[in-house]
C-alpha cells in the first residue's frame, strides 16, 4: 500500500487519536522507515499543522538520543519519515519481561533522556510527553519519540498530554517550564525502577491526584541518591524539582565511573 509516493507501508505500527505509524519501505532510500500519516477524518487541519510542526522540529534536531526524522512529506497528504529503530519501547520492554531494570540501568536511561532534553530545552521546546511508550531502548541506549505536543515554554493549555502522566501544571493549564519535563523524565524513572506507574490514569481535567506518588523506595531497594532523585523530580512543587543538571549530576553518581560516559 502508497500512502504517499515513493513509500509503500508494510505494515501498522500504532494508531493514535489523530495519526498512524507505518513501518515503511522507502524506494529512494532502499531501506525501511518509519512513516507517521495522519488517520482520514480523524484530524482536520489542526493535526496536519501538528505533524508538520513536528516535522519541522525534528529534522532541526540531531540527538543520539532523539529519533531522527529524514522527511516531511506535504503532497498528496502530510507525512514524516523517521528512522526505523531496533530494539523496543520501555513499556514494552517492562511489560513483556515483567520485571524492573537494575538501578545503574535506570540511572543510565535517566542521564541519556537527561541529555536528550537538555538539548531539545536548548532549542527552545519542551517535550511534554514523557512516559515509557515513547522511549526506544536497544542495547543499552535509549531514543526518544514522538515530539507530537512538544512546544516552547509559557503558559498550556489544560489537560494536554498523556493522563495519568501530566504534570499538575498540565493539567489544570499552568505555566510549562523545563521543570515539566524534568517532572515527566521522574515519571519515566519511577517506573522503569518499580514497574508501575508514579500515579494512576484520572480524568485530564483533574490535577491527577490527591497527593505526591508514594516513594519509590517504598517500591523497591535502590541506592539513596537514586531514589531521592527520582522522587524530588515528582514534586508537585514545580520549584522543589531538580534543574536538569542537577539530576544529571545525581543519576551519573547513582550510575557508576564504568557506565557515566555512555
Amino acid at each position: 500500500m502508497n500512502l504517499v509516493p515513493g513509500y509503500r507501508a508494510l505494515r501498522l505500527l500504532r494508531n493514535g487519536e489523530a495519526t498512524a505509524v507505518y513501518d515503511a519501505w522507502s524506494e529512494e532510500r532502499g531501506c525501511r522507515c518509519v512513516l507517521k500519516v495522519l488517520r482520514p477524518r480523524r484530524a482536520g487541519r489542526d493535526g496536519e499543522r501538528a505533524l508538520e510542526a513536528e516535522g519541522r522540529l525534528l529534522l532541526a534536531l540531531s540527538h543520539p538520543h532523539i529519533v531522527r526524522a529524514y522527511a516531511l512529506v506535504r503532497r498528496p497528504r502530510v507525512a514524516l519519515v523517521l528512522e526505523t529503530l531496533p530494539g523496543e519501547t520501555l513499556s514494552h520492554l517492562l511489560g513483556r519481561r515483567r520485571r524492573r531494570l537494575a538501578a545503574a540501568d535506570v540511572a543510565q536511561l535517566g542521564l541519556q533522556l537527561a541529555s536528550a532534553l537538555r538539548y531539545l530545552h536548548q532549542a527552545g521546546m519542551l517535550h511534554l510527553d514523557l512516559k515509557p511508550s515513547n522511549v526506544v531502548c536497544h542495547a543499552g541506549l535509549a531514543k526518544l519519540l514522538d515530539l507530537g505536543i512538544a512546544r516552547s515554554p509559557g503558559p498550556g493549555r489544560r489537560g494536554v498530554g498523556t493522563a495519568g502522566y501530566l504534570a499538575p501544571e498540565q493539567a489544570r493549564g499552568g505555566a510549562l517550564t523545563a521543570a515539566t519535563d524534568v517532572f515527566g523524565l521522574g515519571g519515566v524513572l519511577y517506573e522503569a525502577s518499580t514497574g508501575r506507574a508514579a500515579f494512576d490514569a484520572a480524568p485530564r481535567h483533574r490535577t491527577q491526584r490527591a497527593g505526591p506518588a508514594r516513594p519509590v523506595s517504598a517500591e523497591r531497594r535502590l541506592p539513596p541518591l537514586l531514589a531521592h532523585a527520582i522522587d524530588a523530580s515528582l514534586s508537585l512543587d514545580q520549584a522543589a524539582r531538580p534543574s536538569l543538571d542537577e539530576l544529571a549530576r545525581a543519576l551519573a553518581a547513582a550510575a557508576g565511573p564504568s557506565r557515566r560516559a555512555r
